[in-house]
């Protein structure tokens, strides 16, 4: 009822855990709280929280327009719903490494298990698209340090991202992921590598958790988990999916309601209010006050 009853802490050591497993960790992209519910229903290791996915909230595109305020706002309302851990996306930590800090300690007392770092200059750019532009080696270092600096709790997973891939090549990729280590990274998220074996190459250059992104109509193949697990991907997350899904299906019933006046047809596609008000746990609430639950929903 109301909030996850495992604390922040918690979720930490569960990440943690799940890392050095030898398991993949499925992180499919949650859009809003309710969806985060749902990703810990379906029996997912955790939830991740896109800058894309914020801004498209919002109505902007992802060139860096939203603030550390609304992104670590709408990442509490989302970490706080589920028991599953949640790590979040601060793109270029919002500033210089000073901001960077306050960053990290901002997520922290959000209730978020991580957050990943990323080497783009501002006005940054969704990672598979082209055109991106990263800062210099001393620049990207500084804002690893500063984040591992600032961090109170030594659970609080921080994640270096570099965009180096897609400007000057896989090489510099590597080489800029094992500075990113030597930094103090607990983790390495390359972006838009563009085969298996590139992922299979940056797992023998480094010791560290690497993540996969699995956007779809992007720079990477759509591949599987097993194929991920089997070079060596600790974490993989689909960080827009159930957002495209969504949306997928409100602009078809937006057609079929133009179209028929009604969305009588549409019916099945719809989640019925029975499964909605079981994923809200709604007979939870009837222990506090016996007039909310007091009702049958006919499916």
């Amino acid at each position: 009822m109301l909030y996850a009853t495992t604390t922040p802490a918690e979720k930490r050591l569960v990440l943690r855990a799940g890392l050095a497993s030898g398991e993949i960790q499925r992180f499919p992209g949650a859009f809003n709280p309710l969806s985060a519910k749902l990703i810990e229903a379906k029996g997912f290791d955790g939830v991740y929280i896109s800058g894309a996915v914020l801004s498209a909230d919002l109505g902007l595109p992802d060139i860096g327009l939203t603030t550390l305020t609304e992104v670590a706002t709408r990442a509490q309302q989302i970490a706080r719903m589920t028991d599953l851990p949640a790590i979040v996306d601060a793109d270029t930590g919002f500033g210089e490494p000073m901001n960077v800090a306050r960053t990290i300690q901002t997520l922290e007392d959000a209730g978020l298990a991580g957050t990943h770092i990323e080497d783009q200059v501002n006005p940054k750019r969704c990672g598979h698209l082209d055109g991106k532009q990263v800062v210099d080696e001393d620049t990207a270092l500084k804002r690893i340090r500063a984040a591992v600096d600032a961090r109170r709790d030594p659970n609080f997973l921080i994640m270096a991202r570099t965009d180096i891939r897609a400007v000057d090549g896989l090489d510099a990729a590597i080489d800029r992921a094992k500075k990113l280590v030597d930094a103090g990274a607990d983790a390495i998220f390359p972006e838009a590598m563009a085969t298996l074996a590139e992922f299979e190459a940056v797992r023998k250059a480094v010791d560290v958790p690497l993540l996969a992104n699995m956007t779809e109509f992007g720079k990477s193949e759509l591949f599987t988990v097993d194929q991920l697990q089997n070079v060596g991907i600790n974490m993989v997350i689909w960080p827009v999916s159930l957002l495209r899904l969504a949306m997928g299906s409100a602009v078809r019933g937006l057609d079929t309601l133009n179209e028929h006046g009604t969305l009588e047809p549409s019916l099945g596609e719809m989640q019925h209010r029975a499964d909605l008000y079981e994923l809200l746990d709604y007979e939870s609430y009837n222990h506090f006050d016996t007039n909310v639950f007091n009702f049958q929903i006919k499916r």
